[in-house]
């Protein structure tokens, strides 16, 4: 008997409802995170089913699912009530650039459409090749904030993504810690020490505020903030560990480093 292909997919998180309709099958899925913004007709087409850290085990039982896809620990406890259900569960839980390739790679193995996603992750590699090729000469230090209240430095895919662009994470020690709590900067001050040239927000759910960072004490004494170096970068364009970090998110970074690197150099 030949082996069926997952064929009534729910997404707990974006970056798999991204790459399915990159590589041809969002017929696949039949429910996603109400956080799912991309592709925009996702949110058109498919149920929500599940925020983060929450979901609707009744909605997801009742869209009689073959895998439900999640992300990382901080949904164990829904993969564990799904599996206790009998449904079969596949969590990633990658940190890195490298990681971000081989969930894709995975992803479309799974789904039987291997050629399409070599073509997504060649796809992202050019943009990864590309931008190493182009990063400017003179490498800015770069603070990226994923959270305010408390700081929250870069995630490690992040921070290799800065890199890669041309730039220096000034926290590269808290990149490779894979936990939020872990990334806390504990003394504010540090980031006023370490002197960035830009400082670039990407706060979750929430609008970032360059001018309530430019207030905070002592800060005006950092570079980017004495040359309103400060700016957004969309959560859902650099945080969703897919293909939008390795295009969007790494194209945003690239152009703010290099939009420095005129300015400066």
């Amino acid at each position: 008997m030949e082996a069926r292909l997952p064929s009534r997919i729910v997404c707990l998180t974006e970056e798999t409802t991204e790459t399915l309709y990159r590589i041809g099958e969002a017929d696949r899925i039949v429910g996603i995170s109400g956080f799912t913004v991309r592709p925009p007709q996702a949110r058109k087409e498919k149920p929500r089913v599940s925020a983060f850290t929450s979901a609707r085990i009744d909605r997801i039982l009742a869209l009689s699912p073959d895998l439900v896809l999640g992300f990382s620990d901080l949904q164990a406890d829904i993969a564990q009530e799904l599996i206790r259900q009998g449904v079969s569960v596949m969590v990633f839980n990658h940190r890195s650039v490298n990681g971000i390739l081989d969930m894709m790679k995975t992803l479309g193995a799974m789904v039987g459409a291997v050629e399409a996603t070599e073509s997504l992750i060649g796809e992202c590699r050019a943009n990864l090749d590309r931008a190493k090729r182009h990063a400017p000469p003179v490498r800015p230090r770069v603070y990226f904030e994923e959270w305010d209240t408390p700081q929250i430095s870069a995630i490690r895919w992040v921070s290799e993504l800065i890199e890669i662009a041309g730039g220096q994470d000034i926290f590269p020690e808290l990149a490779q810690c894979p936990d939020g709590k872990s990334r806390i900067i504990a003394d504010p001050e540090e980031v006023i020490r370490r002197q960035p040239d830009i400082i670039i927000g990407s706060w979750c759910g929430k609008k970032f505020r360059p001018e309530k960072v430019a207030a905070r004490p002592g800060w005006s004494e950092i570079p980017a903030v004495k040359n309103n170096a400060l700016y957004e970068i969309k959560s859902a364009e650099i945080l969703q560990p897919g293909p939008a970090a390795l295009s969007d998110g790494l194209s945003r970074l690239c152009a703010l480093i290099d939009n420095w690197h005129t300015a400066h150099c």
